[in-house]
C-alpha cells in the first residue's frame, strides 16, 4: 500500500498507511501508558500511602484526578490535535506520561504526588482522541473495526491487566518499577510510531477560536465536585470547607451551561454532536459503564483488607477479568459485524453488573468468596469485551469528518470521568461506612453495589438512546 504525506488533509476518506501493523502498536502502547501502568495504582494503595506518606482519602484522590483532569483536557486536547496534527500530540502525550511517571518515582509526600498524578491525566488526555482519529483516518471498514478492537485491547485489556500486573510489580520488584516500565513502553510507543505522515484539518484557521473560558469553568465545576467527593468525610460533611466547595460546584454548573448554551460556535462542549442520536448513546453509555471502575479499587482494598491478601493474591482474582476482556473484545467486534451495535452494547452492562454482583458476597467464607470473586471477574471482563468496540465504532464512525478529534475526546471524556466519578463516590462510600462503625464486608458491598447501579443504568441508556441499526452496513 502507498505510504501518503498527510501533512495537510482533511482526511475525508480513510487513507490506507502501509505501515498500519507498526502504526497499531504504536497506538495500543500509547494507550497501555495510561490504562496499565498509570491505572496500576489502584492495586498498592496501602504500599504507596507508605512508602510516599500520604493519608487514604489523600491517595484516593490523586487516583481520581488522574481520571478527572484526562476527561477535562481530553476535548482540548482533541481539538487541538485537529488543528495542528494528531501525530503530534500523540507524541505530546508520550512526553508527559514520562514526566509524569519521573513525579511518581520520586515523590515523598502528597504534593508530587498529586501533581505526578494530574500530569499522567494530561498525558492520557492528548493520547485517547489522537489515537482514534489516527485509526479513523488511516483505516475503514472491516479494518477500522479491527485496529479499534486492538485499540480496546490496549484500553480495556490494560485496565483488566492492571490490578494483576501491578500487584506482581509491586510484590516483588516495588511500585517503582510500575512506572519505570511504562517510560520503557512509553519511549517505545514513540519509536513505532516514527514516520507516520501527519493528519489535520486542512485549514485549521478557519475554526473558531477555543473556548477556555468554558473549559476554565467546568474545571472548577469538576474539581469542586470531586473534593467534595473525596474530602467530604474528611472536611465534614456540613463544614463551612464542605458546604462552600459543593456551592461553588453547582454554581458554576450553571454558569457552564449559560455560557455553552450561548455559543454559536467554538464552545467547549459542541452539544450540536449529541443531535446524532446513536452518538449520543454511545457517549453516555460510556460514561456510566466506565463509572464501574470503582469495581477495581473497593473490590483491590477489601480483599487486601479485609482477607489478609498480598497485592500479588489480589491480582490473580484478576486473571479471568483479563482473558475474558481480551478475549471477547475480537468476539464483539464479529457480533458488531454481524447484528449491529446495539445487542453487544446492550448485552455489555447486563454481565458486567451480574460479575460485580457476584462479588457484593462479602459474606460468605474464604474458599467460596474466592471462588465467586473469580466468577465475578470473568464476568466483569465478558461485558466489557461485548461492549467496547461496538461502542467505539458507534461514536467515531458517527461523528462529522472534521470534528473527528473533537467527537473522539468527548466520547473519552465520558470515560475518565465516568471512571473519576466512579472511584470518587465507590472508594468515597467504602471509607465512610467504615468510618460510622459498620464492617468492613458491609462496606465493600455497598460499594459494589454502587457499580452494579450504574451498569442498570448503562443498559436503559443504550435501550432508549441506540437505535437498532446502530453499526450494521458499514
Amino acid at each position: 500500500m502507498a505510504n501518503l504525506n498527510m501533512s495537510n488533509s482533511t482526511n475525508s476518506e480513510a487513507v490506507p498507511f502501509k505501515n498500519d501493523n507498526r502504526l497499531i502498536l504504536g497506538i495500543v502502547l500509547g494507550v497501555i501508558t495510561f490504562w496499565l501502568f498509570a491505572q496500576s495504582i489502584v492495586n498498592v494503595g496501602p504500599a504507596v500511602q507508605h512508602s510516599v506518606g500520604i493519608t487514604p482519602a489523600s491517595f484516593n484522590l490523586a487516583v481520581s484526578l488522574t481520571a478527572l483532569f484526562s476527561g477535562c483536557f481530553i476535548v482540548v486536547a482533541g481539538g487541538l490535535a485537529d488543528r495542528f496534527g494528531r501525530v503530534r500530540f500523540t507524541y505530546l502525550g508520550f512526553i508527559l506520561s514520562i514526566i509524569g511517571c519521573l513525579c511518581l518515582i520520586f515523590a515523598q509526600g502528597e504534593v508530587l504526588f498529586i501533581i505526578g498524578r494530574i500530569i499522567q491525566g494530561l498525558s492520557a488526555a492528548c493520547i485517547m482522541p489522537s489515537t482514534l482519529a489516527l485509526v479513523k483516518t488511516y483505516f475503514q471498514g472491516k479494518e477500522r473495526q479491527r485496529a479499534l478492537s486492538f485499540w480496546s485491547i490496549g484500553s480495556w485489556g490494560g485496565s483488566g491487566t492492571c490490578v494483576l500486573a501491578g500487584g506482581a510489580i509491586a510484590t516483588y520488584l516495588g511500585w517503582q518499577w510500575i512506572f519505570i516500565i511504562s517510560i520503557i513502553c512509553a519511549v517505545l510507543g514513540m519509536l513505532l510510531l516514527k514516520g507516520t505522515p501527519e493528519t489535520k484539518i486542512e485549514d485549521p484557521s478557519s475554526l473558531p477560536k477555543f473556548d477556555y473560558v468554558g473549559l476554565f469553568v467546568f474545571v472548577i465545576t469538576l474539581v469542586s465536585l470531586n473534593l467534595v467527593i473525596t474530602k467530604g468525610s474528611t472536611f465534614g460533611w456540613t463544614s463551612v470547607v464542605t458546604l462552600s466547595l459543593a456551592t461553588v460546584c453547582f454554581v458554576f454548573l450553571i454558569l457552564f451551561f449559560v455560557i455553552e448554551t450561548r455559543k454559536a460556535s467554538g464552545a467547549f462542549i459542541d452539544f450540536s454532536l449529541f443531535k446524532n442520536v446513536p452518538y449520543r448513546g454511545a457517549t453516555l453509555s460510556n460514561f456510566l459503564l466506565n463509572s464501574v471502575a470503582g469495581t477495581l479499587i473497593v473490590a483491590s482494598t477489601y480483599t487486601q483488607q479485609g482477607r489478609g491478601f498480598t497485592p500479588f493474591e489480589n491480582g490473580l482474582l484478576t486473571i479471568g477479568y483479563l482473558v475474558s476482556v481480551l478475549c471477547m473484545i475480537r468476539v464483539g467486534e464479529k457480533i458488531l459485524q454481524k447484528v449491529g451495535a446495539k445487542k453487544p452494547m446492550l448485552l455489555g452492562p447486563l454481565i458486567t453488573g451480574s460479575g460485580i454482583a457476584l462479588m457484593t458476597l462479602t459474606f460468605l467464607p474464604d474458599t467460596l468468596y474466592i471462588i465467586s470473586v473469580l466468577g465475578g471477574y470473568i464476568l466483569f471482563g465478558l461485558g466489557l469485551g461485548f461492549y467496547a468496540t461496538p461502542s467505539i465504532d458507534t461514536a467515531i464512525s458517527s461523528a462529522p469528518e472534521d470534528k473527528v478529534g473533537i467527537a473522539s475526546g468527548i466520547y473519552k471524556m465520558a470515560s475518565s470521568l465516568g471512571g473519576a466519578f466512579g472511584v470518587a463516590i465507590s472508594a468515597s462510600t467504602y471509607s465512610a461506612i467504615i468510618a460510622s462503625g459498620q464492617s468492613i464486608a458491609i462496606a465493600a458491598a455497598l460499594g459494589l453495589w454502587i457499580s452494579v447501579g450504574f451498569c442498570l443504568l448503562c443498559f436503559t441508556s443504550i435501550l432508549i438512546l441506540v437505535p437498532s441499526n446502530a453499526g450494521k452496513n458499514k
